[in-house]
């Protein structure tokens, strides 16, 4: 039975003392199959999280999130603020799909693809390695006092640590910017852009004080997802868990013994090496079941893997598996709530792919001019004044751009110097027309009418708007 001791866990956090301090994690650095598996999942998305900005289709950042100009690129895709119901569902579609991922497989996401972890296990932590030594080192290192050694390793990792936050802060302000733009600054030097700079040394102090002091505190503490796993995970997802029937057996744990029959004397296979805590990036021990800190990194599948090897048990002790194949031995099935995900998540994706293909080039917006009444003209003639704005979504420049009434015989004249409209690449054309129906063609005080936007004899886009006569009296 377990002692209350043991139970803490439950209402506290690993890397939180008992005096409410900073526990410092000083995770022994992993080795394993999975760790080779993640060190190349994770160099391709490095190169994609690095590289994206700067890549180009049709002309568009391959990803962009412009905020201020309220312009945003996915996989080339170009966003404006007309499309937002678009970037919405986008938006769904990846917080469905990472449910669902969640509901299968838990935290996999953060141990696996989160750039969080990326950046702070498979760089920072790689470099601190490298620099500090493994786990024992730097604890030993921490202890000791400021002499020249420690005053050179800390200094060498805080200086190759500020470089790699100013290099993800530049990524990141490339993403937000455009990668065009922030070449032309740094092209134009830090004096022309000055709220440029101050804007990249706040971005590099804040990735520096997440990876260098907050780490798996993002994790534990300021990341929303974490606290899902109690509303998505159940018993028959698949999580980095503990064979607690194995490993415990009748007697609980005991530690290893050379020659000793451990089966006969009611023990487990868990040798209480502690191994799987010491490798765990967030402090906890996995052997307790899962957890909140738990990012299903998989170190500790690989650190208790290779203990077993040793001492000649098998694998798999801590492994990937639901709590009920371990309890009933269940091979893994689609619950209805996974196949609920995948269909709204299969409904959202077709609804966007529909939507990106039924899209034009150029979004047409026609409003009646706000205070402007209809004025009557000769032979009978109704007119009312709009404002049109014509935005291009493309990276090519339309010409000989025109626009005819569609739903009346009337007219419709532009308040320009030429009867056809220039639409610049990404930009916008807007002005003032006038349009006039008979009188005897309309249906009361207010008729919707539809224009449509022709590039030469092309028809591009139909828009409506609604147009004011005489109130009737039939």
């Amino acid at each position: 039975m377990e002692t209350p001791q043991n139970e803490t866990f439950r209402d506290s956090i690993g890397t939180v003392t008992k005096e409410g301090k900073r526990a410092w994690v000083f995770p022994k650095k992993p080795n394993g199959k999975f760790y080779k598996y993640r060190k190349y999942v994770s160099y391709v998305l490095l190169t994609f999280l690095l590289v994206s900005p700067f890549i180009k289709v049709n002309g568009n950042q391959f990803l962009m999130f412009n905020v201020l100009e309220r312009r945003f690129n996915i996989f080339g895709f170009p966003f404006w603020p007309q499309d937002f119901y678009l970037f919405v569902i986008s938006m769904l579609i990846g917080v469905i799909f990472i449910a669902l991922f969640t509901v299968a497989f838990g935290r996999i996401f953060c141990g696996w693809i989160c750039p969080q972890t990326i950046f702070m296990e498979m760089v920072f932590r790689r470099i601190e390695y490298w620099i500090e030594g493994d786990r024992g080192k730097q604890m030993r290192l921490a202890k000791q006092p400021w002499n020249a050694e420690k005053i050179r390793k800390k200094g060498l990792k805080l200086f190759i640590f500020l470089g790699i936050s100013f290099l993800i802060a530049n990524v990141f302000l490339a993403y937000l910017i455009g990668s065009d733009k922030l070449i032309n600054y740094i092209k134009a030097g830090p004096s022309e852009h000055l709220s440029t700079l101050v804007s990249l040394i706040i971005f590099t102090a804040v990735f520096y004080f997440v990876f260098a002091w907050f780490r798996e505190q993002v994790c534990i503490i300021a990341c929303p997802y974490g606290r899902l796993q109690g509303v998505l995970l159940d018993t028959k997802s698949i999580v980095v868990a503990y064979d607690h029937k194995r490993g415990e057996a009748e007697n609980g744990r005991k530690k290893f013994k050379k020659n000793e029959d451990r089966k006969s004397l009611g023990f487990g296979d868990c040798i209480d090496c502690k191994q799987c805590v010491h490798v765990c990036p967030t402090g906890i021990d996995i052997r307790n079941g899962t957890q909140l800190e738990c990012v299903n990194c998989t170190a500790c599948i690989d650190e208790c893997d290779h203990i077993m090897e040793s001492i000649n048990l098998p694998k798999g002790l801590i492994r990937y598996a639901s709590e009920e194949e371990i309890e009933k031995k269940a091979s893994f099935k689609l619950t209805a709530r996974m196949k609920g995900y995948a269909a709204v998540l299969v409904i959202l994706i077709g609804l966007l792919t529909g939507m990106l293909f039924l899209r034009n080039d150029i979004e047409a917006n026609v409003l009646r001019l706000p205070g402007q009444l209809y004025e009557h003209k000769d032979n009978n003639m109704i007119s009312n004044v709009f404002t049109y704005k014509l935005v291009n979504k493309t990276t090519k420049d339309f010409n000989n751009v025109t626009l005819k009434l569609m739903s009346h015989k009337g007219s419709l004249k532009i308040v320009a110097t030429s009867d056809t409209l220039f639409v610049p690449s990404q930009g916008l054309a807007k002005g003032t027309l006038f349009v006039e129906i008979n009188n005897n063609a309309l249906s009361g005080d207010r008729n919707k009418i539809e224009i449509s936007v022709y590039k030469g004899n092309d028809l591009i886009e139909t828009t409506t708007a609604n147009f004011l006569g005489p109130r009737s009296f039939k």
